[in-house]
């Protein structure tokens, strides 16, 4: 397992449509390794592949709720409305204010290729609309109804 770079806004994968898991081997799963291992490094709720430079339809999120690990994830249906604060490990320095489901409920895939669906409230919906945006090439700047400065960690 290693940590992995966090790209930064301005990258283009960042922007691109990414790629469906065909094949669920042992290289999958040292990505999972590896995302798991940064996104804890990072103190983050979530990582998507994109983020670490790969346009592959791979999330993991770290919550209350435990850690998951989702391939190929489709938002299923949604209920409810949360607004919120939400910031993004390639967008740092900054955080907004974005309207999202309070419910989600997803289909997915796991490390082996085995379907699920999985039904999230609160922060754990939030984080998966956040998360499943990074799939798509969207980042939560481009929803946030206010964006601002977080104070510099010198």
């Amino acid at each position: 397992m290693s940590v992995k770079f966090v790209v930064q806004t301005g990258e283009p994968v960042l922007r691109e449509k990414c790629s469906e898991i065909k094949t669920f081997n042992s290289e999958l799963w040292q990505l999972l390794a590896d995302m798991k291992e940064t996104v804890r490094a990072e103190n983050g709720a979530g990582l998507a592949a994109p983020q670490i430079g790969l346009a592959l339809r791979v999330v993991v999120i770290d919550v209350d709720e435990g850690f998951f690990e989702l391939i190929n994830p489709v938002i299923i249906a949604t209920k409810g409305e949360q607004v919120g604060p939400e910031g993004c490990l390639s967008v740092k320095g900054k955080q907004g204010t974005v309207r999202r489901p309070y419910k989600v409920k997803a289909e997915y895939r796991d490390r082996f290729g085995k379907k699920h669906k999985l039904t999230a409230e609160g922060f754990f919906a939030r984080a998966v609309c956040h998360e499943l945006d990074h799939l798509d090439g969207r980042l939560y700047t481009d929803i946030a109804e206010e964006l601002y400065d977080l104070p510099s960690e010198d």
